[in-house]
This record gives structure tokens, C-alpha cells and sequence, in this order.
């Protein structure tokens, strides 16, 4: 005999409390290893790897915000580069705005390539981002209002599947290419660089560096935090009916679009932050960061770590990444395009559910049935 047990879910369960705790002890251990211990120690991290960790973690960040909508909802986008890097122009405009007078020309308001081109005045869309709360509010407003124009025509045009995949990948190229122009004002193919100051400090420091870095974990915890509590809502539960059966979700009264929608929305702005933390942790952004490939290789990191898991999908960014700065700094860098091809028909052959896909299904089936982990209930004793 066993009792029901009535308790709601638990927010995170335990595979999300071991990421959070892994989480937040790396944002408080690296920056200490990097700024409490000498460079000669053993333990000592260089800023350089700092730096290059803290990427991996905006990377997280953004599979994350992939998986939300591909895991849980069935929108599989390949266009999601473009709202990172949109994230990221609105904070490579703020950090141009701090150059000043340092930069090659010195002039105290227009940023060099302006000048080279021979720009007179600040175009408007460049105004205010001298100020770092404007630049946040863009960081967010910029991906969001893409996302939910983008949205709001394709949801509500009953598009899905692969249309909708191939249509999200034609908006990431179309911005490709008008970011590639010079007269576009965003520096054209050399896009935004040689940023000097972040809020007054040094961008180059290691004391900045190691911020920016814990502020990337941070972010990474708190969108996981954010993710989770959607999809254990009812909000979330909708979501997944709609990925398993949008017209039936339809019927019951529900509408998917709107669901959808919001989901795309939130997808998107948490992309815009990761791109923004990015870019002064790198020192540039570019157009190539709109490019499709991008986009494509973000879907191989959340199927490698497990579609519809969250932790995976941030575990398969980082371990996707240190493979790629592994393999493309020896003899093996032009075959770098190759392994990762194979290494996402190995996982789509082999790992379907990814590693922590297959992790949970492991643990699932070893786990013992209800009735039989249930503790035996004490039989009544008869009165006295």
C-alpha cells in the first residue's frame, strides 16, 4: 500500500541545485584564483583564461535561451545568433560612446570609423547609448522587439517546422548583410573595437575582467532560475502541449500563439544579455556574429548536452566550445567543421536525448517503482 504524495515540484530538483551551487562557486573561485594568488602559484588562473571561460559561459547563456523554445516549446531557430548579437552591438555602441577623445581621430563624440568615413554628426539610433542604462534597456529592448515582430507575423501565420527554421535563418542572413554595410553605421564589416573603458573602469584590467566574468555566471544562474520556473509553471505545461500537440491545444481553447509568443520573447532577450556580456569579455563584435553557421552551431551544443533539459544545454555549450578552442589551435584546426559535423550525427544517432537526456532516462530506469519505494504503512493496532 502507498500514499499519494500531493506536494507540488520542486523548483529546481537536484540536478538544477548541483548547477546553481557549480555555478555560483565558479563565480566566486575563479576571479579569486586570478586576483588573491601570485602568478607563480599552481593554482594561479590567468586573466587570458578567465576571459576565455567567461565567453564560454555567455555561451551557456545563449544555448540556454535556445533550449527554452526547442526543448520545450518545438521552435526549432536557426536565427537565434542574431539576437545575441544584436545584444551585443547595443553594448559595443555604449562601449564606443566611452572612447571619447582617445580614440585614433579624438574626437570627443563621433567613433573612428565614423570619421574615416566622413560622418558630420551622431546618427539618432546612436543617441543615449553614452548612457550605460539606455545601453541595458537596449540590450533587452533591441532582440525583444525583433523577436516580437518576428513572432507575433509568424505564430499567428500558423507557420512551423522547417519553414519556420529556414525563415529564421533568412532573418539572421538578411541582417548579415545590412550590417555588413558601412552606411548602415554600425562600422560595417569591421564592426565595433578597441573599447577602452566599462562604467569607468578599465576594460583591459584583471579586476574588470574577473567582474565581467562573475557577472556571466551570475547571468547564467539567474536565466537558468528564470527558464526553470517557466517551464515547471502552468505556463510552461502549455508549452510542452503545444509541442506535443498544438492542435489539440488549439481546441481546448488555448492560444498557442500568444503562449508561443512570450516564449520567443523571453528566448530572445536572454540571447540579447548573453551577446552583451560578450562582447566586452572578446573586445569585439562584428557582423559574423549574424551569420547562420553561428546559429546552426548553437543547435549542436543544446542537442549534444540534451534538448529539454536546460542544464544540458548550457553543459553542451561549454564542453562543445573548449573542444572547439582544443582542436582549432593544432594540426587539427581545419578539420574542425568535419568533427563537429560528426559529432552531431553521432549524437542524433547514438544520443538522441543527449548527454543529460540520456543521463535522466538512465536514472529513471533504475530507479524502483512507486509501490515498492513507497515505506510499508504501520498496521492499526486494535484498542485497549
Amino acid at each position: 500500500m502507498s500514499t499519494l504524495d500531493t506536494r507540488p515540484p520542486a523548483l529546481l530538483g537536484t540536478s538544477g541545485q548541483i548547477f546553481l551551487a557549480i555555478t555560483l562557486g565558479v563565480a566566486v573561485l575563479v576571479p579569486a584564483l586570478n586576483l588573491l594568488l601570485p602568478p607563480d602559484s599552481p593554482f594561479y588562473i590567468p586573466t587570458y583564461v578567465v576571459s576565455l571561460l567567461g565567453k564560454y559561459l555567455t555561451y551557456a547563456l545563449l544555448a540556454l535561451s535556445v533550449d527554452l523554445i526547442w526543448g520545450y516549446v518545438g521552435i526549432l531557430s536557426l536565427g537565434h545568433g542574431a539576437f545575441f548579437a544584436l545584444g551585443g552591438y547595443a553594448m559595443g555602441m555604449y562601449l564606443m560612446r566611452q572612447i571619447g577623445t582617445r580614440g585614433v581621430y579624438g574626437d570627443p563624440v563621433l567613433p573612428d570609423f565614423m570619421v574615416f568615413l566622413n560622418w558630420k554628426e551622431l546618427p539618432w539610433f546612436w543617441w543615449g547609448f553614452d548612457m550605460f542604462p539606455y545601453a541595458a534597456l537596449m540590450v533587452l529592448f533591441a532582440p525583444g522587439v525583433l523577436a516580437l515582430v518576428f513572432g507575433w507575423f509568424a505564430f499567428r501565420s500558423r507557420v512551423t517546422g522547417v519553414y519556420l527554421s529556414i525563415i529564421t535563418q533568412a532573418m539572421t542572413f538578411a541582417l548579415l548583410l545590412a550590417f555588413f554595410r558601412n552606411d548602415m553605421g554600425f562600422g560595417g564589416n569591421n564592426g565595433l573595437t578597441d573599447f577602452k573603458d566599462i562604467l569607468g573602469f578599465n576594460i583591459q584590467s584583471d579586476g574588470t575582467r574577473a567582474t565581467l566574468f562573475a557577472l556571466s555566471a551570475l547571468a547564467l544562474a539567474g536565466g537558468y532560475v528564470l527558464c526553470r520556473f517557466l517551464v515547471r509553471s502552468h505556463f510552461g505545461k502549455v508549452l510542452v502541449a503545444i509541442r506535443d500537440a498544438e492542435t489539440r491545444v488549439r481546441f481546448t481553447g488555448y492560444r498557442a500563439e500568444n503562449y508561443k509568443l512570450v516564449a520567443f520573447v523571453v528566448s530572445a532577450m536572454l540571447a540579447g544579455i548573453a551577446g552583451a556580456l560578450y562582447v566586452p569579455q572578446v573586445g569585439i563584435i562584428n557582423p559574423s556574429e549574424f551569420s547562420p553557421a553561428n546559429s546552426i552551431e548553437i543547435i549542436v551544443w543544446v542537442a549534444v548536452g540534451g534538448r529539454g533539459t536546460l542544464v544540458g544545454a548550457a553543459l553542451g555549450a561549454v564542453l562543445v566550445n573548449y573542444a572547439k578552442t582544443y582542436f582549432t589551435s593544432g594540426l587539427l584546426a581545419p578539420y574542425w567543421l568535419f568533427m563537429l559535423g560528426g559529432l552531431f550525427v553521432a549524437v542524433t544517432l547514438f544520443l538522441p536525448k543527449g548527454i543529460v537526456g540520456t543521463f535522466y532516462e538512465w536514472r529513471e530506469k533504475r530507479r524502483p517503482p512507486p509501490d515498492e519505494a513507497a515505506p510499508p504503512l504501520a498496521e492499526p493496532r486494535p484498542a485497549e
